[in-house]
């Protein structure tokens, strides 16, 4: 017995042998915003876990928040801006985070803790942060852009570009009309829906990233955007000028988050708490260009900006003081927001 045993035990141990050589690897699967990170930080975290990082990008909250409504549970982190991290958990689409497991939270600035998207820090860590200005061309428009105004101006005629979203759409409408970003008053909304569509005959393209080749090359001459993207767009235009308009903007906090059911949800944390981390901070801000939440790498890299730069990545407290943060809207709200961009796309 034991002779016609061993060579079926040899078989059992060898085949343990190579599935345990052929066990899945770790990895995290990240969706994030379009030219929003530096990848090379990947190997990194790789060399440091063992956890492989699988990289894609979406080019807006709405988009990203159809792709997980849809059937999205791929990702592991995800990291939407603030009016949707509390739509996502007002939809019970987050996982809880365990922050035994990101320990790293402790070197976030309390400024960006307990927020009103998430006022019990349960469910993200906020991960950059930024204001909407107008990107525009000096060597195309010879006069001082103060306004959103010069959005709707009809000697701009062609050579305006204008958000691919509803939300960053209709909340320039509503800044130029002197209403709040996240009014609920549906007469406003279609004030600001009819002032958007008055102004579509002069826009060249409703864009999103596709803004950089746009302006950088000057094939178009203005347009809104977000601060950290004007930095690096800035770098190979240096014609490129950035404002944030008089009648105040959007100022915006974006948040790594969990998605609800994420196949590799402590490798997930794993990855949050190494970009919490204040050198992966300071090489990110580095690349992106946009503030970083991570308390002492904003007050390094501040200290290294010449002050046209620091006015951008740092906006005095006068300039926030006029800022407004989007918040979640209520579900009939939301309802119109997609109509209104549908009649106007169409």
């Amino acid at each position: 017995m034991k002779k016609l045993l061993a060579p079926a035990l040899a078989a059992l141990m060898l085949l343990s042998l190579l599935t345990a050589g052929c066990s899945p690897r770790k990895e995290v699967n990240v969706y994030n915003w379009g030219e929003y990170i530096d990848e090379s930080i990947f190997a990194d975290f790789e060399k440091e876990t063992g956890i492989k990082v699988n990289y894609s990008t979406f080019t807006s909250n709405e988009a990203m928040y159809s792709v997980l409504k849809t059937g999205g549970s791929d990702y592991d982190v995800i990291i939407p801006s603030d009016y949707m991290v509390s739509r996502l958990i007002s939809e019970g689409m987050l996982e809880k985070l365990n922050f035994d497991n990101i320990p790293n939270f402790s070197l976030i600035d309390d400024s960006y803790k307990k927020l009103a998207y998430d006022p019990n820090d349960e469910y993200s860590v906020a991960y950059m942060s930024g204001v909407v200005g107008i990107i525009y061309n000096t060597r195309l428009i010879k006069e001082e852009i103060t306004s959103w105004d010069a959005l709707f101006d009809e000697k701009y005629a062609g050579q305006i570009l204008m958000f691919d979203n509803s939300r960053d759409a209709l909340a320039i409408a509503l800044l130029k009309l002197g209403y709040s970003v996240n009014t609920t008053n549906e007469a406003e909304l279609n004030e600001a829906f009819e002032l958007l569509s008055q102004q579509k005959p002069l826009v060249q393209a409703y864009v999103m990233d596709q803004i950089f080749d746009k302006l950088e090359s000057g094939e178009a001459a203005i347009g809104p955007y977000y601060a950290g993207d004007y930095l690096t767009m800035v770098e190979n235009n240096p014609d490129l000028k950035f404002v944030i308009p008089e009648e105040g903007t959007n100022r915006f906090v974006d948040a790594m988050c969990i998605p609800k059911g994420a196949a590799n949800k402590e490798n997930a944390e794993a990855f949050i708490n190494f970009m919490c981390r204040t050198d992966i901070a300071m090489r990110n801000v580095d690349y992106i260009w946009y503030t970083t939440t991570n308390r002492e790498a904003a007050k390094q890299y501040a200290e290294t900006l010449d002050p046209e730069t620091a006015a951008v990545m740092f906006p005095p407290a006068e300039v926030l003081d006029k800022c407004q943060i989007y918040v979640n809207l209520p579900q009939n709200i939301l309802d119109l927001y997609d109509s209104l961009w549908v009649r106007l796309k169409s």
